[in-house]
């Protein structure tokens, strides 16, 4: 008899001989129709497949199978033409009629310091990445973390600038999303470990369903709202309370930061480490020195000029760096078949 092929939800089913007694081999789902064959794609499933299998040296249990991974320029677009945390700050300081002249002057100049890079190409203020921090502890201090939440998903459902049929929100990297889920399917948990605010990540990709407690990030001093002055050890907050954010930093989540709060808060080191830069080395160099288990890590470069606000000479030499560095490098312009989705159009940018 003939096989007859049956698709029953998202697992292929080959059925031989009788009808009323059928021999099902199951198959598995293509979890990677947005890539291209590449070989950072060849090495994630090699990879995976050899750690998830019981009769393998390199079996990984599955509550070690811990994967963490960068936001900005990893999976949530970095080019247009700027962090999406930059640009909220920028519109914080310089256009929130409802904040702007109450802006400290040193909020206003990272803000200008943010537009003058992003409408005029002018280069950053070097360490700018702790300047922006502070100042941005001071714009939202006195915020509820719901009413910050709130904001920042508000600007995130603007039109983002430089593309059509996209808000800032929206600007997702398509394939990545099908890594999370292969990952997930086989018995993974990811991270999301950003040097962008906790709470600015968490309301980016609540939407992706990542949970809040698997988001890593730059954080500030919470307080509640009658604390005051008194410190959290003696004080008691009431039911009828809320948190607020202050204007205190605790910390900027880059480099080695990175490690050390993975650390602290997931307690085991990662198995698969992704990232996009410099900032995500430390992280990957930790995973790679994982002294139990066989290890991956993953640089992505913004080399298409063509679908995205990139460089790629820039991005080229940085995938020779990242290759040397022991890395496994994905391409944009090579190993994805779409960025942020089909219809997704690159535009000039409109200031």
């Amino acid at each position: 008899m003939l096989a007859v092929a049956l698709i029953c939800g998202p697992t292929l089913f080959v059925s031989c001989g009788k009808a009323d007694n059928p021999v099902t081999t199951p198959v598995e789902k293509e979890y990677f129709t947005l890539w291209n064959q590449c070989e950072a794609l060849t090495a994630l499933k090699a990879y995976v497949e050899d750690v998830t299998n019981p009769n393998s040296p390199n079996y990984i249990m599955e509550e070690d199978r811990i994967a963490t991974f960068d936001m900005d320029g990893t999976f949530v677009g970095e080019l247009y033409p700027t962090y999406f945390e930059y640009l909220l700050l920028e519109y914080r300081a310089l256009d929130d009629e409802s904040y702007k002249d109450k802006a400290p002057d040193d909020v206003r100049e990272a803000a200008q310091d943010i537009r003058d890079f992003v409408r005029e190409g002018k280069k950053l203020p070097d360490h700018f990445d702790m300047k922006h921090a502070q100042a941005a502890a001071k714009a939202y201090a006195g915020m509820t973390l719901a009413e910050f939440s709130a904001y920042v998903k508000a600007f995130a459902a603007r039109q983002a600038n430089g593309f059509s049929g996209m808000t800032y929100g929206q600007a997702i990297f398509k394939p990545m999303l099908q890594v999370f889920e292969y990952l997930q399917a086989k018995g993974f948990t990811f991270y999301v470990v950003s040097g962008s605010d906790r709470f600015i990540c968490r309301a980016l990709v609540e939407p992706l369903g990542i949970a809040p407690n698997r988001v890593i990030g730059m954080d500030v001093k919470l307080r509640s709202t009658s604390q005051g002055t008194e410190a959290g050890v003696n004080y008691t907050m009431g039911r009828e309370e809320d948190l607020v954010r202050t204007d205190e930093l605790i910390i900027k989540n880059l480099k080695t930061n990175k490690v050390l709060q993975i650390s602290q808060e997931i307690g085991k080191v990662p198995v698969l480490s992704f990232g996009n830069s410099g900032g995500d080395c430390a992280m990957h160099n930790y995973c790679l020195s994982n002294p139990l288990y066989k290890s991956a890590a993953f640089m992505l470069i913004a080399d298409d000029e063509e679908r995205d606000h990139a460089n790629r000479e820039k991005a080229l030499k940085l995938g020779a760096q990242w290759v040397e560095a022991g890395y496994h490098v994905i391409s944009m312009h090579d190993d994805f078949k779409t960025i942020y989705g089909f219809g997704i159009e690159k535009t000039e940018f409109q200031f």
